[in-house]
């Protein structure tokens, strides 16, 4: 037992929640499955991992160098508020943990897994759950899992027992199957058939987007399209764009901020500025250069490990988990999408939150949200390329937009709801249906558990129906 109890943990551990050796796994599964030489199959392990890592590297590197500044505004303004992202969320849920229920501390990592299993025996029995996609991105799983076991455990005090891990690991596997099986015919749309489902933070938001893009917007009027003097076509080139949306926006800041607060390492950290090396003006351009190589990095990391992993998946899919689809990073959605679409869904969400805080602060809220890098970059990034496909430049504004305003005011209600302190996960689908699904739990407890069980199992059943052609439904082709 103890020797089947250590596997589990190392599974867990070094592969699970190490997205780019779990991608690199599936990778050499497929690849053994399509009997291709051992050196292709090393090849597409290197390739995936490394891309995968690449996609890490620019995506830390966004949260990280985006971070200080929003330490030195807190500190500046002397803000005593919750930042909705899902990092700042995960220490203020472990935090809570520690301090009011210790014998609970590692219950993410066990629902993890049971959520893991429940989305594989969901997909093995397609036929009868309609389920098709496999959620793969284990560092999100890891987060969404640890918010989930904070809702649960503190909304429903008798499920504090082995019983509420596996109703935890129930709720979560229920919500990466189903949510991320929303997307399939969303993101083959986008991409022409790339074989890959979104498996992240916001696949609500995306099949909500998905559906009503179409009815703001004219998809023949997308963000590449929009007629600009000629001086202005440099934009068109993705690298011009976002280092030039990047000064205006992150310049702004910096400047308001000034030299003196960003001088303090106990502030912003390694980002500190030191006047003795370069001047003020420089660092702005600096530090807001280094947004714009960090994208670059991320979508150049995406390239690599979804080229791989769609071609290795068709051996998983076809000799393991017929007709599955894996469920990746929205990242990987990026680079199928308009170049202009992901600068324009974060620079319309972060106009949409910081309003929303705005009045927050006129109107004396009792919780103060800070804006975090993941939600406004990632969700609105996401929503904006979907967005621009269905509805074109008009949708890809608008609902990045409107996700920003949800996104405060989602994470404002849970914060309170959920007696956080510093932090809430803040992501999309966790400022709207997981608000939604808490105030449910808050009132009725373990019923509402089973209504949202239930919903959830209802859902696939519901996309099948109304698909026209069943077969095309089985093959995640668009109909």
């Amino acid at each position: 037992m103890d020797i089947v109890k250590g596997l589990i943990e190392f599974f867990s551990k070094n592969i699970l929640q190490k997205p780019e050796f779990f991608v690199g796994l599936l990778v050499i599964i497929g690849y053994l499955l399509l009997r291709k030489p051992l050196h292709e199959v090393f090849a597409g392990f290197v390739k995936a991992t490394v891309g995968y890592m690449l996609l890490n590297v620019g995506a830390a590197g966004l949260v990280v160098t985006f971070r200080p500044i929003l330490a030195a505004l807190n500190q500046k303004f002397q803000l005593n508020a919750a930042v909705i992202d899902p990092y700042f969320g995960l220490a203020s849920v472990n935090s809570s943990l520690k301090e009011t229920l210790p014998d609970f501390v590692s219950v993410a990592t066990t629902a993890l897994l049971i959520g893991f299993l429940v989305n594989i025996v969901l997909v093995l029995f397609r036929k009868i759950t309609k389920v098709r996609t496999l959620f793969i991105t284990g560092h999100i799983m890891l987060q969404q899992a640890t918010t989930i076991s904070w809702i649960i455990l503190f909304l429903v005090p008798e499920l504090r027992n082995q019983m509420g891990v596996l109703v935890i690991g129930l709720l979560c596997g229920l919500y990466w199957s189903v949510t991320s099986n929303l997307t399939v015919e969303a993101t083959q749309h986008l991409t022409g058939g790339a074989g890959f489902a979104v498996g992240h933070q916001q696949q609500l938001a995306v099949w909500v987007t998905d559906k009503l893009a179409a009815k703001v917007g004219d998809p023949k009027k997308g963000l590449d399209d929009l007629k600009l003097p000629n001086f202005l076509s440099i934009f068109h080139d993705n690298v011009v764009a976002s280092a030039t949306l990047m000064l205006l926006f992150f310049g702004s800041i910096l400047t308001i901020l000034g030299p003196d607060i960003l001088t303090n390492k106990d502030i912003v950290g390694n980002a500190v500025f030191d006047p003795k090396k370069q001047e003020f003006f420089m660092y702005i351009i600096s530090t807001a250069l280094t947004f714009s190589v960090y994208l670059v990095i991320l979508m150049t990391g995406v390239r690599m490990f979804v080229s791989e992993l769609t071609q290795s998946f068709q051996g998983i899919s076809n000799k393991l988990l017929s007709g599955s689809v894996p469920a990746v990073d929205c990242a990987a959605t990026y680079g199928f999408g308009s170049p202009n679409a992901v600068l324009f869904g974060f620079v319309s969400g972060a106009i949409g939150q910081f309003i929303t805080i705005g009045l927050m602060i006129l109107f004396q809220s009792p919780v103060l949200i800070i804006t975090g890098f993941v939600p406004v970059f990632f969700d609105n990034a996401t929503i904006a390329v979907f967005a621009n496909k269905r509805g074109g430049a008009k949708a890809a504004i608008l609902f990045p937009f409107l996700s920003g305003i949800l996104q405060v005011v989602g994470g404002a209600l849970a914060v309170m709801l959920l007696h956080l302190k510093g932090g809430y996960h803040g992501n999309i689908d966790f400022t709207t249906a997981w608000v939604g699904a808490s105030g449910l739990f808050s009132v009725s407890g373990i019923i509402g558990i089973v209504l949202i069980v239930l919903g959830f199992l209802a859902i696939p059943q519901l996309q099948y129906l109304k698909a026209k052609d069943k077969q095309k439904y089985y093959e995640s082709q668009v109909q």
